[in-house]
């Protein structure tokens, strides 16, 4: 039996629930009935029935918002909810409160006898689904490979006790291992041609094909194999007599696998060799090598077969162009020397791989560059800010590349976009700056003492840089522009208004009306008088 209670204000509803509906019948026990939300909640609290059967409006607490109460701290009880409300977000409510029925009164006797049979099956369907243990043992049979590969990746990872290993390798059916031990690490360098951006399905397909060669490779007594959870295969080596024999057997199934996916499906993998350990317990030395070991395919390049032993013996050199790389490249930004800076990317990269520094080191300075070229953003980037966030996000794809080759050409494309983008700027501010200077002078042509520093003062420019851009940008110079607006000033007060000539001089920034009347007939090929003469005419005045 399941344990029901009523919730309603009205007493006539709840008598004729509880007279007209033979409860045990349906396969339920009536447990209460209450007249409000809140005497209805002390009961859930206390009794914790399996069904709530309740009116919206009530006194106190309504419907909702003990159904609210009881969805949040007793999400298994189901709520049936009785209202004569016809209101659509009263529904909707019900809806995000995981209501099981929402049902306008009146209702029959017959149709609440249907709804408890209804919610009855529910009910016991859920229950069966909660003690079935067949089908419990069933799911933990289907994971129990995802659990061998967490298992096996703990063991390689952090390492485990003598105790549990044993227990765990007999719990999953694994073979008794001996040493030696060594541990190979291969991971995809990325799918070849394929276009996968939008079909991460065909991506899973692409791995679990890599994973069934990389198993049937290994596939000997004497290997362990498994996924991490980012996406890597691991193959744990044992039982040779000595290192010299696990090394080689290691080496040529690595190459084994390497060879096979890239001829059956046409992209590369990397593998990590890592350490030979004597002991089960020591697995993780030789997990974390083999992963330094693949860390180095930065370094030396994709598709290949990487042993730590002989990366880590080779000596390592420091060049002194590598230690101020992001300096240098960052002078060739700021000049917009684009030639010069492609020139230091090629030599940096190729110093880096040569020297064979540890690839932490190698990070470190590819992290100087972009912080570096960050700033170099920052300091000449000023009049987009959104621009110039956008360009320094984009400095932060570095740290998805695999190999010192994709930071190259990355770092080139970046750096070319870069120097354009500073380039702009620069067009941007000097377009301001010379439409401050010409604003300046429009403002301020009708004083005679106005000379080119004060206007560069204003602006903030050197004469020198400001009379080479103003004559680019405007075609002639300060003198010939500031002659022409006042000569054009000159025209309009000649025509507009019965001004003597001495005092239109004033007014557009010439003391001496003679001078005015030379320059004025230097440009018009007429006198002032001529002009105000034709202009006269012309009106018909």
């Amino acid at each position: 039996m399941y344990k029901v209670i009523i919730v309603d204000d009205e007493a006539v509803v709840r008598l004729g629930l509880k007279n007209t509906i033979n409860w045990n019948e349906h396969g339920f026990e009536l447990i209460g009935d209450y007249a409000n939300g809140r005497e209805a909640w002390d009961a859930v609290e206390l009794d914790r029935p399996e069904l709530v059967i309740s009116d919206i409006s009530m006194p106190f607490m309504d419907g909702l918002e003990l159904a609210g109460l009881i969805s949040s701290q007793f999400p298994y009880i189901k709520i049936i909810i009785l209202t004569g409300f016809d209101e659509f977000e009263y529904a909707q409510q019900a809806i995000r409160l995981k209501v099981s029925d929402f049902i306008l009164k009146p209702i029959t006797a017959q149709e609440i006898r249907m709804l408890l049979d209804r919610v009855r099956a529910e009910m016991d369907e859920e229950k069966q689904r909660r003690e079935d243990l067949s089908r419990l043992n069933n799911q933990l049979k289907q994971s129990l490979p995802l659990l061998k590969e967490r298992f096996l990746e703990r063991l390689v990872a952090v390492g485990l006790g003598k105790e549990e290993i044993e227990e765990r390798f007999t719990y999953f059916n694994l073979p008794p291992v001996s040493p030696f031990y060594l541990v190979m690490v291969v991971d995809i360098d990325d799918f070849g041609d394929r276009e996968l951006i939008s079909y991460e399905h065909d991506a899973e397909f692409l791995r679990f094909a890599t994973f069934d060669i990389f198993q049937e490779t290994l596939n000997r007594d004497n290997v362990l194999t498994f996924r991490t959870r980012e996406e890597r295969m691991v193959a744990i080596i044992f039982g040779q007599v000595n290192e010299i024999l696990l090394y080689e057997q290691v080496f040529s199934l690595a190459e084994e696998v390497r060879y096979h996916v890239e001829k059956y499906l046409n992209f590369t993998v990397t593998v990590g060799i890592g350490r030979v350990c004597a002991h089960v317990d020591q697995l993780p030395i030789s997990y974390k090598s083999a992963l330094s070991a693949l860390d180095y395919r930065f370094l030396l390049g994709k598709n290949r077969v990487l042993s730590i032993m002989d990366i880590e013996g080779k000596p390592s050199i420091q060049l002194p162009l590598v230690l101020d790389w992001d300096r240098k490249l960052a002078t060739a930004v700021k000049t917009g020397d684009l030639q010069e800076a492609y020139e230091l990317i090629q030599i940096g990269v190729a110093e880096l791989k040569t020297s064979l520094v540890p690839v932490e080191a190698c990070l470190l300075q590819m992290q100087k560059v972009v912080l570096t070229l960050m700033n170099s953003i920052q300091e000449l980037v000023i009049h987009d800010a959104e621009l110039s966030f956008n360009r320094q996000i984009k400095l932060m794809d570095v740290y998805k590349f695999k190999t010192l080759d994709e930071v190259e050409v990355w770092l080139r494309d970046v750096v070319g976009s870069i120097i354009s983008t500073i380039a702009d700027n620069r067009n941007h501010l000097t377009n301001m700056q010379i439409h401050r200077g010409v604003e300046y002078i429009d403002m301020n042509y009708a004083n005679e003492k106005m000379s080119l520093q004060d206007l560069c003062r204003h602006v903030l420019m050197s004469t020198s840089y400001f009379s080479l851009v103003f004559k680019q940008h405007t075609g002639e110079t300060f003198i010939e522009y500031l002659t022409r607006v006042r000569i054009s000033k000159a025209k309009e007060l000649l025509h507009n208004s019965k001004l003597k000539l001495y005092e239109i001089a004033e007014q557009v920034g010439y003391k001496d009306p003679n001078y005015l009347s030379i320059l004025f007939k230097k440009h018009t090929g007429i006198t002032p008088k001529d002009y105000r003469d034709n202009q006269i005419k012309g009106s018909g005045a």
